[in-house]
């Protein structure tokens, strides 16, 4: 910190400097919610991807039932 940093930090009132101190922690909060913003959009990201793979798997099955069935139905017909 520069000489004249420090002289302006000196002469300002605890006013100043609770008002200054405040802006700080109010940035910092903002910074943490912003982390938590992208986090949770993370997550739901995930989710969403995962309930797709569900989907997928659940009509591959079916998809694979349904195939089955028909070899099945052609083997009793022949």
């Amino acid at each position: 910190m520069g000489q004249g940093s420090q002289q302006r930090r000196a002469e300002e009132t605890e006013e100043q400097r609770n008002s200054r101190l405040a802006v700080m922690g109010q940035r910092s909060q903002e910074r943490r919610a912003e982390g938590t913003d992208e986090q949770r959009n993370s997550r739901l990201s995930a989710m969403v991807q995962h309930a797709r793979e569900r989907r997928l798997n659940v009509i591959e099955g079916q998809n694979q039932h349904q195939i089955q069935t028909f070899y099945a139905a052609r083997t009793v017909l022949n």
